[in-house]
């Protein structure tokens, strides 16, 4: 059993770094992903549209609930990596003690609230009919659950903040092998269609926390017993960044929901082709999804033993990642285009959305990237509201009018315009995030303000902050 974690970001090549922790990221990222997608893929083969057009308003209600523990999950690896990096191990497992009471009791919160609040839920999202039961029944099944996979996301946090990439990328892998093999059991063999998916969707996030728990306590040793005398301040430290990160996160499902409503409007066959489009992405883009959990523990290793040279280098490598991981998988969803529509039945709207985003679309993702990238750089090195503002402008003046512009030439346009707003404020955020790093220097630690006690010794001294004013330079 290691009981020792070692900050090993701050030495070795920065670029070699980015590939692996977003490469193994993404192995477990786009397990995750392929739960949904595997569960799209067994309900088109049923070859009813109004099953896949309610996975697609569950889909959106689903990305509201992982996007707040995602969002937690990037406080909690900021707080651990920056504490490991500084050497102080105990208080380490403490906070991550902290973190899990915290993602529990949140998840379990949004879990029960969800069920109860189902009908105007979905009456905002517009679902109606057949299609409003249908996503009511699986989302009733699963958001119960939803305390599992923030326990298991956690746990995966604190995996990769002490440096252990392949666990991480393990634990969430696993989820996905359950789904491929007991989706058409409960799917086709046991003839429970929608709620099949929904029941083996329950038992990948069962497995999901208790991989997750055997290889961060049992293997690393990075759970403490719960400090009650500390719990409130290490919870504070916590929220210092994951409260502006949750925010930050909530933004990208408020666009969805409107991108979805306004779908909503050209009937069932334009929601389900949002919906495969929704679940697609993430899969073909997953070492882009990844980037924003890889580069923090990266850049708060290297923050919290002052080597601000190596954050700014993390910085221009992660933008090359996404370029060519863009463009790579941009050319392989052009080239299968055809395969994609087959595969999932697609037809009528369905089949012209899904192809306009293989064939064109699925570029604009290199913009989305630059907002990973961006934030993950705000996240970590002390200035979270500038995640939260570049991602809500996104949401609201880079969508609203985008797609209500785009609504009046169909659903095309509704894509067209969700593409052309992640352009804008992509690069706004890529541009801000390098005036950022540009401006790190060394300054008394008076002058800090990450909300958390910083480290003692040679990494007090070294420590050092962009948030200094002009004027001191």
């Amino acid at each position: 059993m290691s009981k020792t974690p070692i900050p090993r970001f701050v030495t070795g090549s920065i670029l070699r770094h980015v590939a692996i922790m977003a490469g193994t990221g993404a192995v477990g990222l786009m397990a995750v992903f392929a739960v949904d997608l595997a569960n799209l893929f067994y309900i088109s083969l049923l070859g009813q549209r109004p099953i896949a057009a309610a996975i697609g308003f569950a889909g959106v209600v689903g990305f509201f609930q992982t996007s707040v523990s995602i969002g937690l999950t990037i406080g909690v690896g900021a707080v651990a990596s920056r504490v490991i990096g500084a050497g102080r191990l105990d208080e380490a497992r403490r906070i991550a003690a902290a973190s899990l009471v915290l993602m529990l009791a949140v998840s379990a919160a949004i879990g029960v609230g969800t069920v109860a609040a189902l009908g105007p839920i979905l009456d905002l999202l517009g679902a109606a009919g057949e299609t409003r039961h249908l996503a009511e029944d699986f989302l009733t099944i699963t958001s119960p659950s939803l305390p599992l996979l923030a326990a298991g996301m956690c746990f995966a946090s604190l995996l990769r903040a002490v440096g252990d990439a392949r666990r991480a990328m393990n634990v969430t892998l696993a989820g996905a092998v359950i789904t491929a093999a007991f989706d058409p059991i409960f799917i086709f063999a046991l003839h429970l269609n929608l709620e099949g998916a929904a029941i083996t969707t329950v038992l990948s996030r069962l497995l999901l926390c208790g991989l997750g728990w055997q290889a961060a306590v049992r293997r690393h040793d990075l759970l403490a017993r719960v400090d009650f005398a500390h719990l409130l301040a290490d919870v504070r430290q916590v929220l210092v960044i994951a409260g502006p990160a949750v925010l930050t996160n909530l933004a990208t499902p408020v666009g969805a929901a409107y991108v979805t409503r306004s779908m909503a409007g050209f009937g069932s066959e334009a929601v389900a082709g949002q919906a495969t489009i929704d679940r697609i992405s993430p899969v073909a883009f997953g070492l882009v999804y990844a980037l924003s959990g890889a580069v923090g523990p990266i850049m708060g290793q290297n923050l919290g033993a002052g080597r601000f040279d190596r954050v700014r280098e993390t910085l221009r490598d992660s933008l090359i990642v996404v370029v060519v991981t863009v463009l790579a998988a941009w050319a392989i969803l052009a080239l299968a285009r055809s395969t994609i529509l087959w595969v999932f039945s697609a037809s009528g709207d369905t089949a012209e959305l899904v192809g306009l985003f293989c064939s064109w679309l699925a570029g604009g993702f290199i913009f989305t990237g630059c907002l990973y990238v961006a934030n993950a750089a705000f996240n970590n090195l002390g200035h979270p509201l500038l995640s939260t503002l570049f991602n809500w402008g996104r949401a609201t003046l880079g969508t609203i009018p985008f797609v209500t512009i785009g609504r009046a030439y169909g659903p095309t346009g509704v894509l067209w315009g969700q593409m052309l707003g992640s352009l804008v404020f992509g690069l706004a955020a890529m541009i801000m995030a390098f005036r950022v790093t540009a401006r790190m220097r060394a300054v008394p630690q008076s002058d800090l303000d990450y909300g958390m006690a910083l480290p003692s010794g040679s990494g007090r001294a070294a420590m050092a902050t962009l948030a200094a004013p002009r004027q001191r330079r």
